[in-house]
């Protein structure tokens, strides 16, 4: 029962999410302004980090698995994506590096400015 209420905050966050996505006209996915929600709840404190922490655990213990419908979808499409393999190949390769030297450069920044402040990790 106790798992029941975190789970329910979760999906609530995602429909408002999914809300939001019918809503306006920008093309940004449903699970985006989901994120965001989630977010400024968390940052306002209207949502307690040890409120959801034990689904979120759980959520993402078992996300691989959410991950098997879409390799079974590109393995339906495998014609489609063998004569354009060597771009594809490419553009994960290059987008992957992006994206670490992003987040490493956004967690340097953070934790620089965490150390300026005197506030502790």
């Amino acid at each position: 029962m106790k798992y029941i209420k975190p789970f329910g905050v979760i999906l609530f966050i995602s429909f408002l999410g999914e809300l939001c996505n019918y809503s306006f006209p920008f093309p940004i996915p449903g699970s985006l302004y989901g994120l965001g929600i989630m977010v400024g709840c968390l940052c306002c404190k209207i949502i307690r980090v040890e409120d959801i922490k034990t689904v979120s655990s759980f959520l993402i213990e078992i996300m691989p698995m959410m991950f098997i419908p879409a390799a079974v979808g590109l393995m339906t499409t495998w014609d489609i994506i063998r004569s354009n393999l060597i771009a594809y190949i490419v553009i994960i390769v290059v987008s992957t590096v992006i994206i670490m030297i992003t987040a490493g450069r956004v967690t340097q920044v953070i934790l620089g400015r965490r150390q300026e402040d005197g506030d502790e990790l």
